[in-house]
């Protein structure tokens, strides 16, 4: 009962505003959206307590559902200029209308440069990690470097790759590589340090050199830091792709896209892409997320959760 009024309450306004209801005319609508509101937090808080997947999908639902109607409301009681911020509505009509066009810049930017360069990225911090983890004087050395290259702005390398590789992926790819190495070989490194020493004691019990006890101990324990790194990425990864097509790309792209956009004052594109943009991050993270809960539930940091 308490859900549909909820649902009742915030389809409310947005049917009023369709019928041509002045949002600012008066307080009565405003006060209802705040009744409306503090009903939402409630039935959160309600279901909040219930496990399974009622907590893990609705209330987030909810939550994000109640955030986008009242921006629309919010934007179109206050009568906010639309350049300065369009509603919700406006940005999903602009997305539907040049689907074609977005279509072509997610190509571009995700499926050509931030899968390559995030694969590359990722892939050479795990296989620096296994070698430093064998060497560690190598690990002392890779470490500091780790912390300035964390330090250097993605503003101040991408124009340096789009002038060494060129336009096209490659230079995207190269700046998402530099992006993703160091945090994948430092959580890399620390997962591999996490075993412990009684079971290392185990180990060497069973005569097992360092290759076996390696992917028979060391890496199973290092899956949450692993994954850890591989999420941290995923969104290092996009924005490093649609920064570094600020100062190059071939007329296609994330970046291209809003850069160009937003010089024609053209706001609800670039919105509409901000929205894939943040849709596609949202994806990867959530996804590489789940592959975690199902390849180390049995890990007892998972167990905790």
């Amino acid at each position: 009962m308490e859900l549909a009024g909820v649902a009742l309450a915030w389809l409310l306004p947005l049917y009023l505003m369709k019928e041509g209801l002045d949002l600012s005319a008066g307080w009565g609508l405003w006060l209802f959206l705040v009744a409306a509101t503090l009903l939402l937090w409630r039935v959160m808080g309600v279901l909040s307590g219930v496990p399974g997947w009622t907590r893990a999908v609705i209330v987030p639902g909810l939550f994000g559902l109640g955030l986008l109607v009242g921006w629309e409301v919010l934007v179109r009681g206050f009568q906010v200029p639309a350049i300065l911020l369009p509603p919700p509505s406006r940005i999903a009509s602009a997305l539907a209308a040049n689907a074609p066009v977005l279509w072509d810049d997610f190509r571009q930017t995700v499926l050509t440069s931030v899968l390559r360069g995030y694969v590359m990225g990722c892939g050479a911090g795990f296989l620096v990690a296994i070698l430093a983890d064998r060497v560690p004087f190598l690990a002392r050395g890779l470490l500091p470097l780790g912390n300035l290259a964390s330090a250097i702005p993605v503003v101040g390398i991408a124009p340096i790759m789009v002038m060494w590789f060129g336009f096209d992926w490659q230079s995207k790819a190269a700046v998402i590589v530099v992006m993703t190495f160091f945090p994948m070989l430092i959580n890399t490194l620390a997962g591999l340090g996490n075993s412990e020493r009684i079971q290392l004691d185990l180990m060497r019990s069973y005569a097992a050199g360092y290759g076996r006890t390696l992917v028979k101990l060391r890496l199973p324990n290092a899956l949450p830091f692993l994954f850890n790194g591989l999420k941290i990425n995923s969104t290092l990864a996009l924005i490093g792709a649609i920064v570094a097509e600020f100062f190059g790309t071939p007329v296609v792209g994330m970046g291209f896209r809003i850069s160009t956009e937003v010089a024609r004052m053209n706001l609800d594109i670039v919105w509409a892409t901000i929205a894939v943009a943040a849709l596609t991050g949202s994806g990867l993270y959530g996804g590489l997320a789940l592959l975690e809960r199902v390849t180390t539930a049995w890990h007892p940091s998972m167990r905790r959760r």
